[in-house]
């Protein structure tokens, strides 16, 4: 996917971006990486979610499927 993003980062974006990159890092790389964790922060909520979902689900008293 080649398709650019562009957004005006505000002052405390920047600053945010500066103290999170890694040495030698490009804001683009910052920002890849921090999208990751945001949905690695997401799959978790579904996680939390479907554990929520399932919690008074008892597998002993299922039938064994094989």
């Amino acid at each position: 996917m080649s398709t650019s993003i562009l957004f005006r980062p505000t002052v405390e974006d920047g600053r945010i971006l500066r103290e999170a990159a890694r040495p030698g890092e490009s804001t683009s790389d910052t920002v890849r990486r921090a999208l990751r964790l945001l949905d690695h922060e997401r799959w978790l909520g579904q996680f939390r979610d479907d554990s929520v979902n399932l919690k008074d689900e008892d597998l002993n008293a299922e039938p064994d499927a094989w």
